[in-house]
């Protein structure tokens, strides 16, 4: 080639890899490395090291929404998933030591990963899904969305588990297991309209049901009563008679009566012991 047909050396073309994104990455990588320069020389708690600390967080929430982009599919407001992996952001930021040599968004993005999966795990899951299941689940729900894309529509159990190689028991299980994100409302209305809810539709406790129990129990301590102390209680307070009718009942002396009903109520009450 004639040197009269060579670009002149102050003509060269812009690297077209060069991105705006990646100028801007660039840009905060280079902002990031020297607001860290000027944390280690500040001392925590006092204004200045206040601001430069806020301004490294500020400066490195887009890799927050990076992060909390690959959450979509949970369903929960981005703005909530954003602020958690925030919290991650300020821990990682706290944690940065820059003499290590490793670049701060590779150190921060597993501490900001693993806050919003603990938030996921903690406070989202309505119902505890097995470790293995809710992997799976994830792999499901991946497969769905590629052969969604593939097919044009959604595509059938038996398409998903042959992407898979699982069994179709298995995808409908995972399935089953993503609705575990996802809590319905006791008063929500049911599918079809004039439905009622889900608590129109449940039982209401019995009170007389903790009287069954105790019936019970009576029961089971009185057999073990001498006859005619069972029926002296039974007289007192199944009859509802009063200690004078019933030794007059039973031709004994109210004092008596009174005895037996002390002696009775003892031997309920070390009985009981015993059983329990």
């Amino acid at each position: 080639m004639s040197a009269s047909t060579a670009p002149p050396q102050d003509e060269v073309s812009p690297d077209p890899v060069q991105t705006p994104a990646r100028r801007r990455g660039a840009d905060t990588r280079a902002l990031t490395q020297v607001l860290f320069g000027q944390l280690k020389d500040l001392e925590p708690g006092t204004p200045e090291h206040t601001r430069v600390r806020t301004a490294l967080i500020e400066a490195n929430l887009p890799l927050v929404r990076y992060a909390a982009a690959r959450f979509r599919s949970r369903n929960e407001p981005m703005e909530d998933v954003v602020q958690v992996g925030t919290i991650g952001l300020i821990n990682a930021i706290d944690r940065f030591d820059p003499e290590r040599g490793v670049q701060f968004p590779t150190f921060a993005m597993p501490t900001v990963v693993g806050e919003i999966k603990r938030y996921f795990r903690d406070n989202v899951r309505t119902v505890h899904v097995p470790r293995r299941l809710h992997e799976l689940w994830v792999q499901v729900n991946s497969a769905t969305e590629d052969l969604t894309t593939a097919f044009g529509r959604s595509p059938t159990t038996a398409e998903i588990a042959e992407r898979l190689r699982i069994t179709e028991e298995e995808v409908l299980s995972c399935i089953e297991a993503g609705r575990s994100y996802h809590a319905t409302s006791l008063e929500a209305a049911q599918e079809g309209d004039g439905m009622p809810g889900l608590l129109d539709r449940l039982g209401y406790e019995d009170p007389a049901l903790d009287g069954v129990e105790h019936r019970d129990l009576v029961r089971h301590l009185l057999v073990q009563l001498p006859e005619r102390e069972q029926r002296i209680l039974l007289l007192r307070y199944y009859s509802n008679l009063t200690q004078s009718q019933i030794s007059a009942e039973l031709g004994v002396s109210q004092m008596h009566v009174s005895r037996l009903l002390a002696r009775s109520f003892q031997r309920l009450r070390s009985a009981n012991r015993i059983d329990a």
